[in-house]
């Protein structure tokens, strides 16, 4: 039987993007622009533009209809047109129409293996809309560009090679062929990403520097080029002391347009770079100094100069961050909510979920109705984290009060938090609760807590031993009357516990089989007895490569407790996470898999980190219902991050 119920869950810094593609007349002296003109509608979020004219005719990527899709939009014309959708992808990027064509990322198609990217390259006429695959099969490519004639594609490309894991600059290589023979491919240049062409001979791409600068480069190809022809080293083009990325060349001259982040300065801007002066021109940071702008494109004669951006508190369009947003879910009868917060628990109806909202304001612990309607707060001015609904009481929910991503010795407790239901009826925001601790202050570090579901118990992890095992305590009387059971004993991680609604198993992540390598996790079931222990192998076999290279937390069951839910690494990489604000694991997707191990399937397709997901089956959330107006959230401020890892301080 295929998956059903509502799954909710959150993606790193998503909800707060409010991104919308903007452009700016080019002065030709590059000493003066005209203002901003907005582009797209303020819809959902849009990004990563392409001009087709100098009307400034658009092809874009929206998730206003809950995955990311292709638009045009042309000038003088409000509503954008939706370009064509490959059947059953739930993620497209990276746009371009060249001489009646539209090329695009699409990741449709599952790789044979894990740990290799659904991302391959298409096309398709505007007219014709049947779909070519010009990436070979097995083979990974990123970020087409087509050179000035329409005759060769430029791609990132890993090859057939899998992941290796990282995700500050992907391995990728530069790797050019001819529109007209896909196949034949030509690595022109190793270690590169985000390539764009001047002409058809000159290529611009990014990569980091061995200075440690993300900084451009350029490599020429003689015309008619052959694998064999090709033996220019790549030349840098910007200079060290300011991190240059994701090029777009102005054709005819010698400029590029790049997004930068200098010293001294949060924000990425857009600037233009002549090659032949070796001058930065400053396009973006006088006109909005305190907003991130991404990813440049130029028209075809350069007159004007697009990117996306947080598209501003007062400017027309949404301007709250709905409490709950559906997103498109590739089960039918699975139902899929991005929450703003995280660690979601569904009440015992499912017409309730409780979560955590900011962990740096110390946003403690909500209640979100689960049509998106209403929000209340039980917990304030405290940071708690990872939540459990009890089963059997819709008064009662059990988190963990302290600070979140610390040592076993820092002091986070197991909280039970129970309050009147009956003041879900009121008008008031803030709703009285009582608050139990239930483990003792001196143990260290106690989080992640699962309620039984006969409403007894709660399984928890715990680094009170100097290693973090799972231990189990009464769900009223807590440790202090009630005593405590350790469940798991040993030197790794057991952490993040699920209890099956059927009481009979308990799963959790565990890097038990590779103790010394922190991001090793996988599934375990134990019962809660402390019998029965085993894997559950999602990635391979028993003995396989990849099984030992599983990164799976978050894990939660089906209410039939024949699926199990969690976010993983097993989809590699998407997009070049160079090109997305921060995400502190951009391999992060959702997936479920039966209790055997069997029946993978993946659930979500995106560049960002998703995870922390909860599962109710039940009184199904009604999608046509949903309460996303304007009035149902919280103000759109667009506050998020830039990469963590990107520093200036070389």
């Amino acid at each position: 039987m295929e998956p059903t119920g509502t799954i909710a869950f959150t993606t790193v810094g998503r909800p707060h993007y409010g991104f919308d593609l903007f452009s700016l007349n080019l002065d030709p002296n590059l000493i003066n622009h005209t203002s901003e003109r907005r582009l797209t509608g303020g819809t959902s979020i849009n990004f990563n533009g392409h001009f087709l004219d100098e009307n400034q005719t658009l092809v874009y990527v929206s998730e206003r209809s809950g995955s990311p899709r292709i638009y045009q939009i042309r000038p003088g014309v409000t509503k954008p047109e939706q370009l064509l959708s490959v059947p059953g992808s739930l993620y497209h990027d990276r746009p371009i129409v060249k001489n009646g064509r539209l090329y695009f990322v699409s990741a449709h198609e599952r790789p044979e293996k894990p740990f290799i990217s659904w991302s391959a390259v298409y096309s398709t006429g505007l007219d014709d809309k049947a779909v070519v695959q010009l990436t070979p099969h097995g083979v990974v490519d990123y970020s087409p560009a087509i050179s000035r004639s329409g005759k060769f594609i430029a791609v990132a490309s890993y090859g057939s090679r899998p992941w290796g894991g990282e995700f500050h600059e992907l391995h990728t290589d530069i790797v050019v062929f001819r529109e007209s023979e896909p196949e034949k491919r030509v690595v022109v240049c190793e270690r590169g990403g985000w390539p764009t062409w001047s002409g058809d001979s000159n290529l611009y791409f990014h990569r980091q520097a061995d200075d440690g600068w993300w900084s451009i480069f350029s490599v020429n190809l003689p015309e008619g080029f052959q694998s064999s022809s090709i033996s220019e080293a790549p030349r840098r083009i910007t200079p060290p002391r300011v991190h240059c990325f994701t090029p777009a060349a102005m054709q005819g001259s010698k400029r590029i347009a790049v997004a930068t982040r200098r010293k001294g300065s949060n924000f990425r801007h857009i600037e233009i770079f002549d090659i032949d002066s070796k001058k930065f021109y400053p396009v973006t940071e006088s006109l909005n100094p305190n907003f991130h702008h991404y990813n440049p494109f130029v028209s075809p004669e350069c007159g004007f100069l697009g990117y996306h951006r947080f598209r501003g508190e007062s400017s027309p369009g949404e301007s709250t961050i709905p409490h709950l947003d559906p997103v498109v879910s590739p089960i039918n009868e699975l139902r899929m909510l991005r929450l703003n917060g995280s660690f979601p628990s569904f009440s015992p109806a499912g017409d309730l979920i409780a979560f955590n909202h900011d962990f740096e304001a110390k946003g403690g612990l909500k209640i979100v109705k689960s049509d998106g309607s209403k929000r209340w707060t039980v917990l304030k001015d405290r940071t708690a984290f990872y939540n459990s609904w009890s089963p059997t009481e819709k008064h009662v929910i059990y988190t963990s009060v302290g600070p979140i991503f610390e040592s076993v010795k820092a002091t986070v407790q197991i909280a039970r938090i129970s309050f009147d239901p009956s003041y879900l009826d009121d008008d008031r925001e803030d709703i009285p609760a009582d608050v139990k601790i239930l483990t003792r202050e001196e143990t260290g570090n106690n989080a992640f807590p699962s309620c039984s579901p006969d409403g007894k118990s709660v399984v928890f992890r715990s680094g009170r031993s100097g290693n973090k095992n799972l231990y189990i305590i009464d769900a009223v009387n807590g440790e202090l009357e009630g005593g405590i059971r350790q469940l798991t004993e040993g030197p790794w991680i057991d952490t993040m516990p699920s209890w099956s609604p059927d009481g009979k198993l308990i799963a959790f992540s565990s890097n038990r089989h590779n103790p010394d390598n922190l991001n090793a996790f996988s599934i375990y079931v134990i019962r809660p007895d402390g019998s029965d222990l085993r894997r559950v192998y999602v990635a391979g076999s028993e003995g396989s490569v990849d099984v030992d290279r599983e990164r799976i937390n978050h894990v939660c069951f089906s209410a039939d407790c024949e699926w199990l839910l969690f976010a993983a690494n097993l989809g590699g990489m998407t997009a070049e996470p160079i090109s997305l604000p921060n995400q502190f694991q951009p391999y992060g997707d959702l997936f479920v898999v039966r209790l055997d191990g069997s029946g993978l399937k993946r659930l979500t397709w995106n560049g960002y980190e998703n995870g922390t997901p909860a599962w109710h089956t039940g009184n199904e959330v009604d999608m046509g219902r949903m309460c996303l107006g304007s009035e149902n959230g919280d103000k759109l401020t667009g506050e998020f991050d830039e990469p963590l890892w990107i520093s200036c301080e070389l």
